[in-house]
């Protein structure tokens, strides 16, 4: 995490895109509509406003980003939003293929663009406006030691271009590529993201631990198609949900399991789901754990161990999450559970329940 905060700094100063402090660009608190003088109801702190595009300037020609963007919206997800063809866009249009009852090549051909894509396509990206709520943090420098980041009151996100990219499903050096230098990022800024809509804060009953907003501040709907049943394919790398029908309704790419750690074969249960969870951690079940490691008690956030959410399975410590690095998804090995970008994670614990059989086969 400590080489990931050094890298993004240098990429913030070649690029020469600035981050802001959040107050200094704040909108001003309008009037009441009654005309009163008072203050306003507080704005939505992810209600980002789309900015109309720049007269004159030429249409965007982005076949591949607004691609993954209308297969992560309709929940065959290629993971990392970055207008690159890939092993993730290829598997991610394959199963799109074949929830659609297309020949599933794998390739953005006519039928699956139209199939996708429909008569009335969105944007591959979009500028919006930084809503002051949403640039305000905090922000935290996340240690590499697990014992160390036990001592933060929270696992959140190291920098608002960080926290942007997550929103958006993308990371932060693809906003980079996207926007020209001297793009200023801080509260009331326009930047151009991916076009991934907003989500309103959800209201759940019982939730204690904010999970409401962090769906939204992750662009997840609360409201998602249930699944009756799960499979982990070893082989293709991700993780399918399937109806009662046994219809394909979804799809993520995943990081499964490791030579110390395989990936358990088998046909398991989900026990439960902790949202916003605190992590335990104990060194005795890591190989790789340093000797001097302690056990501890590692606060929720989104740069925690194990992401926005864990998904408890019936094979003792074994579980499906997020993660704080969602560029390593499928492309690293992982201490057997099942990991997940953030916003995938999210979503698919919208889509599940206690109960719910996960079959992982090799």
């Amino acid at each position: 995490m400590k080489t990931y905060a050094l890298i993004l700094a240098s990429l913030c100063s070649a690029c020469n895109m600035t981050v802001t402090d959040a107050d200094e660009s704040a909108p001003s608190n309008a009037a009441s509509p009654e005309g009163k003088g008072a203050a306003s109801k507080p704005a939505d702190p992810y209600g980002f406003v789309i900015v109309p595009e720049p007269a004159g300037s030429p249409a965007r020609v982005e076949a591949v980003l607004q691609a993954q963007v209308a297969l992560d919206r309709a929940g065959f997800s290629p993971g990392v939003l970055d207008g690159k063809e890939g092993m993730s866009f290829t598997t991610a249009l394959k199963g799109f293929q074949e929830a659609k009852g297309l020949p599933t090549t794998g390739r953005y051909d006519e039928a699956t663009a139209r199939a996708l894509l429909g008569d009335r396509p969105q944007p591959a990206t979009w500028l919006v406006k930084i809503p002051a709520g949403f640039a305000k943090g905090p922000f935290f420098a996340v240690p590499k030691d697990l014992n160390d980041q036990a001592k933060l009151p929270a696992l959140g996100y190291r920098n608002l271009l960080e926290k942007l990219a997550e929103r958006f499903h993308t990371r932060p050096e693809v906003l980079l590529a996207l926007n020209p230098p001297n793009t200023k990022v801080g509260a009331g800024a326009t930047i151009r993201v991916p076009a991934i809509a907003n989500q309103p804060v959800a209201r759940i009953e019982g939730d204690e631990r904010g999970w409401g907003e962090t769906l939204a501040s992750l662009g997840v709907a609360k409201d998602q198609p249930q699944a009756d049943h799960i499979v982990v394919d070893k082989s293709d790398g991700v993780l399918r949900a399937y109806d009662a029908q046994n219809r394909l309704i979804a799809q993520f790419p995943a990081t499964m399991g490791s030579q110390h750690d395989p990936l358990p074969i088998g046909t398991w249960e989900i026990k439960g789901l902790s949202r916003n969870p605190d992590f335990h951690y104990n060194p005795d079940l890591f190989w790789d754990a340093s000797s001097t490691d302690e056990k501890a008690v590692l606060k929720p956030g989104p740069n925690g161990p194990v992401g926005v959410v864990w998904i408890d399975l019936s094979k003792p410590h074994y579980g499906i999450h997020g993660t704080p690095e969602p560029q390593t998804i499928g492309r690293t090995e992982s201490h057997g559970c099942i990991r997940l970008t953030n916003w995938d994670a999210a979503r698919l614990a919208q889509m599940v329940q206690s109960g719910v059989k996960a079959v992982f086969q090799p």
